[in-house]
């Protein structure tokens, strides 16, 4: 039952999708273990949406609309931290001005830029892809991406407050719950050819690198640097499964 509610609260949080309304918000920091089975219904529904808009549209407008369909479920809440980070870390000299920058709701020139190109790219992977692996592909890729905001959690510290707005990001997962949130983010890839675990390595050594340079300019994370996490490593996600199509 303890599962269920956690499971739930991460549904409510993460996504649109119906949830009940009544529910213990202090427990949010443990719930993100569950990221990565949010994960399998948000790919698992834009697989769907993109099958259905591919028996009446070309493949290119099949993925816009499958991306619409995701952004529409998450209320782009991964997007937005990415968008944030683009600005904070675009415009920034030194950590207090880069969270400072990264709290403003306003959108800047670095966002929308570093927006506009990660839909682009995302778009021209996608449509690369054959049309019967890529529901698959977006299962897998929003399972797997959003287990790498938790392992920035296990490796660092939060940098802002605890008592900030955000401050519920700030949690370390045990071993053993990062284990088990590893275990329904590798699931899906079985549903793929078994060349594409190639492309775990290569997210987790991307999202490394990401959390250096997190831990360089601000000394840790924060709630939009989980939201870049995760976008960037969809998108190797992508760029990975991309190459291993091609020359395998």
């Amino acid at each position: 039952m303890r599962h269920l509610k956690l499971f739930l609260l991460a549904l409510g949080f993460y996504t649109r999708l119906p949830a009940p309304k009544i529910q213990d918000y202090s427990q949010l920091p443990q719930a993100s273990i569950y990221l990565p089975l949010v994960g399998w219904l948000v790919g698992g529904l834009m697989g769907l949406s993109f099958y259905l808009a591919s028996l009446l549209w070309a493949q290119t407008t099949a993925v816009i609309l499958a991306l619409i369909a995701g952004n529409l479920l998450t209320g782009a809440f991964h997007e937005d931290g990415f968008a944030d980070v683009c600005d904070g870390f675009g415009g920034g000299y030194d950590k207090q001005r880069i969270l400072d920058i990264m709290k403003d709701s306003q959108i800047g020139v670095y966002g929308a830029l570093g927006l506009i190109l990660l839909m682009f790219l995302k778009i021209s992977l996608l449509s690369s892809l054959t049309a019967t692996s890529l529901p698959f592909v977006l299962y897998a890729g929003h399972s797997l991406s959003r287990l790498q905001p938790l392992i920035l959690m296990r490796m660092y510290d939060y940098a802002r407050s605890v008592n900030s707005k955000g401050g519920a990001a700030a949690y370390r997962p045990s071993t053993n719950e990062l284990l088990f949130a590893s275990a329904f983010a590798l699931f899906p890839l079985a549903l793929l050819p078994l060349q594409c675990g190639l492309a775990v390595p290569f997210m987790l050594l991307i999202n490394w690198r990401l959390g250096c340079c997190f831990h360089r300019h601000i000394g840790g994370y924060t709630g939009d640097c989980l939201g870049t996490s995760q976008q960037v490593g969809e998108t190797v996600f992508y760029l990975t499964i991309s190459v291993l199509w091609t020359f395998t």
